[in-house]
């Protein structure tokens, strides 16, 4: 049997184009989905060389044989938990659909990953990105304005890439955000960020556009293209003066100055789009660790 007939078969055995259908049409990410059929494919090869040829063969023993295998190798606990959340993912799928009676992927524990503490944007970092003077061409505005809302409404950098320009509402002062899971929230952005935009929309926006740019895209590149995450780490990277910052540190900084301010947690757990309370209470970890920090540098016996 050829290697594309065996991995059409292997396919077909464990219905693995029908769970990624199913994803499609669910709306999920094309990132999303390459990690499932990533994710699938190792497992599926692993567990036909250990002697599981079927979903139906595959017990809950097997998969921990498997995830301890992960962990034997060396691989990231991060990694690992993804891997997990795929495989019952899958098993979930196929109860659903009847090819099985129970999934062996119920209650499948996997190792913790360490709980990190996010990293923010040092003062004089976020000064000299967003208070020095870059210029007054269209490609300065541009980039203003997109550490502008970086910062000031703490979108993730796949959010700001999707915003269009009816994304914005001037009047009041909001932005409407497509999150993860194709959830959409509204969010507030300051006065200087809507300055900043619609300077952008007043003029240069059109003067970098092209016949092929998309109509409705708030942020354009230097190719006409819709910006991508790839251009806002390049933009970040020409515009800090000292060290490198991380598109996502300014999410980070944003939900951390909030909570430093008095900010309900749950208020910026709504800003930030998170689905648990738990992801939003590490910036508690990020105050604390800065109010420990000013102590020891101003108390006397700090």
């Amino acid at each position: 049997m050829t290697k594309v007939a065996n991995i059409a078969r292997t396919a077909q055995t464990w219905n693995l184009e029908g769970f990624y259908a199913t994803l499609r049409a669910a709306d999920r990410s094309p990132s999303t989905l390459r990690a499932y059929r990533s994710d699938l494919e190792q497992f599926v090869e692993w567990a036909e060389a250990h002697h599981a040829a079927t979903p139906e063969t595959v017990t809950k023993r097997l998969l921990r044989e498997y995830l301890a295998h992960m962990t034997q190798r060396g691989d990231k606990r991060t990694s690992i938990m993804r891997r997990r959340a795929s495989l019952r993912s899958y098993f979930v799928w196929l109860v659903e659909r009847g090819y099985l009676s129970e999934s062996p992927a119920t209650r499948l524990s996997a190792p913790r990953p360490p709980a990190q503490l996010p990293k923010i944007v040092v003062r004089e970092q976020l000064d000299s990105l967003l208070d020095e003077d870059w210029g007054d061409d269209e490609w300065a505005t541009l980039d203003r304005a997109v550490c502008e809302v970086l910062y000031g409404a703490g979108l993730r950098v796949s959010e700001l890439c999707g915003l269009n320009v009816n994304s914005v509402d001037f009047t009041r002062g909001l932005l409407r955000v497509m999150g993860k899971g194709r959830k959409e929230r509204i969010v507030p952005l300051h006065r200087r960020g809507l300055a900043m935009l619609q300077l952008w929309l007043d003029g240069d926006r059109d003067d970098v556009a092209n016949e092929t740019s998309p109509k409705e895209a708030l942020f354009y590149n230097r190719r006409g293209n819709r910006l991508g995450t790839r251009d806002v780490r390049r933009i970040l990277d020409n515009r800090v003066a000292r060290g490198h910052i991380h598109p996502h540190a300014l999410r980070h900084t944003y939900a951390t100055h909030l909570l430093e301010g008095g900010a309900d947690l749950r208020v910026v757990q709504e800003l930030l789009g998170h689905e648990s309370l738990t992801t939003t209470q590490l910036y508690t970890h990020v105050s604390k660790s800065h109010l420990q920090k000013v102590h020891r540098q101003s108390h006397p016996r700090g």
